[in-house]
């Protein structure tokens, strides 16, 4: 099921009914399902068989930023071998930092920049209403997922979203309501990543290279070309081998977005309001339209808390002991990120939504603003700057987004084979990966209508799945506060991400696929 907490050696005894007690579950086949999730009291004899030499991290320290300098300081946490050979678990000296700069980077990104669209038909009251309340319970769930990593009781760490799911409602519910979004995420976001990055790196050529390019150079790259120039890169930087390694590229992604979200909310807001801008929410005649453009609303804000899917696989890079468990370090370095999250988030949601009103385009939203309508009157030096960090960090999000892919796969090789994955099949699987990512994107180079849909099936993940896994597995008194809270916000969360699924469903019927790259002007 997951690993054990502490080292043999130095945990304490278990009292009979516990090494007794069978696993929470289930046997699925997912990343670090541990063969012996118990600490159990073998024979003398057993010690002698073969077991795989893989106590230590297999990551060289010359390719893992940020973690060397800690690494003989903290204690690592002894390891199930298989755990040791899979790129979420292979090393365990995170912390707090680290925690905050992964989430920082799996939690804001490009879809904060649509947020604005859900403001043209909930309106400021409604909208900020909608979105105090999105980001209240979403940070909610994601202490409840902090706490649900480690158990106490049990002994046993879930190093990822799927293996919790698995253990607290059996396999056959995890295949059936958790596979799909989880990977759907991780996946569908890297494919999202590739048309972001490689749009934007196409922008950010014509805006350094002006209008001499066209005298220059007689057949520049498509667009296509430059998906295919951004994959090169993703791919190249994905041969890090694990969750840790990547912890210096997360952090320069958390900055450039930073960087980015700011430089959009602060030009958009000193330009002023654009002329003629109203405030008056879009109603359409029909009824049942504006209905359901209310909840493709809400699929857009939900859109813009993703992660959740990440949180525990991130707190599995750190060590855990009795004395000293991951969640301190691991809530600690989330609070620190939602701060930031927050002073991002807001200023853009409000401060474009003042700036554009109804002008503000659906399909890119602050992104498509700032070059339709500051494209001239914008220093290029700021919106080249701007472009590029949306080009740094799409491909600092691709790493720990693709991590996850890359730990479900290489869990099957190492469940078959009972040996880590060679380097060379790393390379390989990784770069069929992220190629295929480029295939899709080029299939369907449409994401940015599908913002609604999207949030919506993600929504689970986020808003409901973590609230009746704490009912499960805490089992609060029957009707108290935390009963209560817990059933209400998960049923809540189900049935929104069903209608925002419909409303998606309709809204890209309605109005149909629009594929847009954004030009300066």
């Amino acid at each position: 099921m997951g690993e054990v907490v502490e080292d043999a050696a130095t945990a304490p005894p278990l009292p009979p009914a516990v090494v007794s007690a069978p696993p929470m579950q289930t046997q699925y086949n997912t990343p670090s399902l541990s063969r012996k999730p118990l600490l159990q009291i073998e024979h003398p004899d057993a010690a002698k068989a073969k077991t795989p030499k893989t106590s230590h991290s297999r990551t060289p320290n010359f390719i893992t930023p940020l973690g060397s300098p800690v690494r003989r300081a903290i204690k690592l946490t002894k390891l199930d071998p298989q755990d040791a050979w899979l790129p979420i678990t292979e090393s365990r000296n995170g912390n707090a930092y680290y925690a905050a700069f992964h989430t920082l980077c799996s939690g804001i990104g490009i879809q904060a920049l649509v947020v604005p669209v859900a403001f043209t038909v909930l309106g400021w009251a409604w909208g900020t209403i909608s979105l105090t309340v999105a980001f209240v319970w979403q940070l909610y769930t994601l202490g409840l997922l902090v706490k649900l990593h480690e158990s106490t009781e049990t002994g046993m760490r879930y190093s990822r979203y799927l293996q919790l799911f698995s253990a607290t409602f059996g396999d056959r519910m995890a295949n059936i309501f958790a596979a799909f979004p989880i990977m759907y995420l991780s996946g569908g976001t890297c494919v999202a990543l590739i048309i972001i990055g490689g749009g934007t790196m196409k922008t950010f050529y014509q805006i350094v290279c002006g209008e001499s390019c066209a005298v220059k150079h007689a057949m520049p790259l498509t667009t296509v070309e430059w998906y295919l120039v951004f994959t090169c890169a993703a791919v190249l930087l994905s041969q890090l081998p694990n969750l840790n390694s990547i912890a210096g590229v997360s952090l320069i992604g958390a900055i450039t977005a930073i960087g980015y979200c700011t430089i959009m909310w602060i030009v958009s807001v000193t330009e002023g309001r654009l002329d003629g801008v109203s405030y008056d929410r879009v109603r359409p005649v029909s009824n049942v339209v504006w209905i359901f453009g209310i909840l493709n609303s809400f699929g857009i804000i939900a859109f813009a808390f993703r992660g959740h899917n990440l949180t525990l696989e991130i707190q599995a890079t750190m060590p855990s002991s009795e004395k000293h468990p991951s969640h301190v370090p691991m809530w600690r370095g989330v609070q620190i990120a939602y701060v930031i999250v927050a002073m991002c988030l807001f200023p853009v949601a409000i401060g474009g939504y003042w700036a554009y009103g109804h002008k503000i385009p659906e399909n890119g939203g602050m992104l498509a603003a700032i070059y339709m309508y500051h494209g001239r009157d914008t220093s290029q030096a700021v919106l080249g700057l701007t472009s590029l960090f949306i080009i740094i960090n799409a491909v600092s999000s691709f790493q720990i987004y693709a991590m996850q892919m890359f730990d479900d796969m290489e869990s099957k090789y190492t469940s078959r084979m009972n040996k880590p994955c060679p380097w060379w099949l790393r390379v390989i699987s990784r770069a069929m990966f992220g190629y295929g990512c480029f295939f899709v994107a080029v299939a369907i180079p449409f994401l940015g209508s599908l913002a609604g849909l999207i949030g919506g099936i993600a929504l689970p993940v986020t808003f409901a799945y973590p609230c009746f896994m704490w009912l499960k597995i805490k089992k609060p008194r029957k009707h108290s506060f935390m009963w209560w809270l817990n059933w209400v916000l998960g049923i809540s969360g189900t049935v929104l991400s069903v209608l925002a699924i419909a409303a998606g469903v309709y809204v890209v019927i309605d109005t149909g696929i629009k594929v847009s790259f954004f030009k300066p002007k």
